[in-house]
């Protein structure tokens, strides 16, 4: 099957999609798969060029609105010739706006079906957008759900989301299908080395996080609660993995309770630097209301770590309370938290206990068996959409016809988006 996956976040930047798209893309690829993935341009270390040789990229403004996220360029003459040279079976989306309507245009074009996975909850992500607002918010939410009836197939990445999705008014067929991890590669890693060099004792109890630090990612709560168990902890360590605005935010916060100098932030790290500092962690804590999946609790898991989270769409997929760690209402406060972590800390039995189930829970998430769901998906949807689709090609205005017909609806969903919002 040749793939043509579409997406404005890939590497180099760090994130939940653009690792989503990679993982898959490379799977795909092991398994014979011809993949195009086109992408902006970003900017960073390029990736290896192995990685490139199969990747389009699309100018794009850098640094949008002081983020790290790119803004695509209207599409570029030599696209259209790869991929009239790629000839794709299945175009798949990865995001409701810029090259998600590129998706559906080419989709259109090449009479190809379009598959959308819906990674995010949107309305989380407007304060990037000047003027941000509740009427914004439901903006978002309106142009996610008209973007994926627009689609042949959307791909829900838990049931949480499916099912939030479809009470928003979703009606194209739905799939819930995670994005996979590399079981092995995180089963082991050289945490201690990742101690050394950040001077971390062995001995020490320390409680990891891995992220984006961003304003929708929960991180002043995440602080403040881990804060108050450090206080209560002598020598316990928080390690911090990623990077991002809100970074000063753990830094105030830890700052303010006098255990800034137990507090490690290690930067952004991928490969087997990211599998070691997973190793260097005792027990997982995350607090983020906004994800759509437990990508990054799966990682954790698969490396034996006991998670302490709050019960919100995705997490509640892969943390099973009492099983492979603690999981505490949405409302819980940080001192509630704090003692989720200490209970952890003080009982080793617990924490073996949770360490064996985890490894257990992360083994339903490797890369494969994700990859043959998501292919599997595909296939239905190009079988389900066959008759519509040699109906058009037999037509001598078909494909004109459907090519105007997306870009109206494109225009008619999105104004109905707007005013549906400011009616509100």
């Amino acid at each position: 099957m040749n793939i043509c996956m579409m997406t404005n976040t890939y590497l180099p930047h760090v994130g939940g999609v653009a690792r989503s798209v990679s993982t898959f893309a490379e799977e795909y690829r092991k398994q014979r798969h011809k993949v195009l993935v086109v992408a902006p341009t970003f900017e960073g270390r390029p990736p290896p060029k192995r990685l490139e040789a199969y990747v389009e990229r699309v100018a794009a403004i850098q640094n949008f609105n002081g983020s790290d996220f790119s803004v695509c360029l209207p599409m570029a003459g030599a696209l259209n010739e790869r991929l009239d040279t790629f000839q794709a079976d299945v175009i798949h989306a990865h995001h409701p706006f810029l090259l998600g309507a590129t998706a559906l245009r080419v989709g259109a074009s090449k009479n190809v079906p379009v598959v959308f996975t819906h990674h995010t909850r949107y309305e989380d992500y407007t304060h990037y957008v000047p003027f941000d607002s509740p009427a914004l918010r439901e903006v978002a939410i309106n142009l996610s759900t008209h973007f994926a009836n627009l689609c042949d197939g959307v791909i829900a990445p838990s049931e949480s989301i499916a099912a939030m999705i479809k009470e928003r008014g979703v009606e194209s067929p739905i799939k819930v299908v995670p994005t996979g991890i590399d079981i092995k590669a995180f089963s082991s890693g050289d945490g201690r080395g990742v101690r050394k060099k950040l001077k971390i004792p062995d001995d020490a109890f320390v409680v990891g996080h891995l992220g984006r630090l961003a304003a929708e990612k929960n991180l002043k709560y995440l602080a403040d609660a881990v804060g108050l168990f450090l206080k209560n902890t002598p020598g316990a360590r928080f390690l911090v993995v990623g990077s991002g605005p809100a970074e000063e935010t753990v830094l105030e916060s830890l700052t303010r309770q006098g255990v800034a100098d137990r507090l490690h932030l290690a930067g952004k790290l991928t490969g087997p630097r990211l599998t070691a500092a997973y190793h260097a962690m005792d027990v997982f804590a995350f607090a983020s209301m906004s994800e759509t999946q437990g990508l990054v609790l799966a990682e954790a898991m698969a490396a034996g770590l006991p998670v302490v989270a709050l019960d919100a769409p995705g997490a509640r997929e892969v943390l099973k309370d009492g099983v492979n760690g603690i999981q505490l209402p949405p409302d819980a406060n940080a001192q509630s938290f704090a003692t989720a972590i200490a209970r952890l800390h003080d009982d080793s039995g617990m924490r073996d206990s949770c360490t064996k189930a985890a490894r257990q829970t992360a083994s339903a998430f490797s890369k494969e068996r994700c990859a043959e769901m998501a292919l599997d998906f595909y296939a239905e949807i190009r079988h389900g959409t066959l008759r519509q689709r040699q109906e058009i090609e037999q037509s001598p205005w078909g494909t004109m016809v459907e090519r105007l017909g997306v870009e109206w609806r494109l225009i008619t969903e999105r104004a109905d988006a707007v005013v549906s919002a400011l009616m509100v």
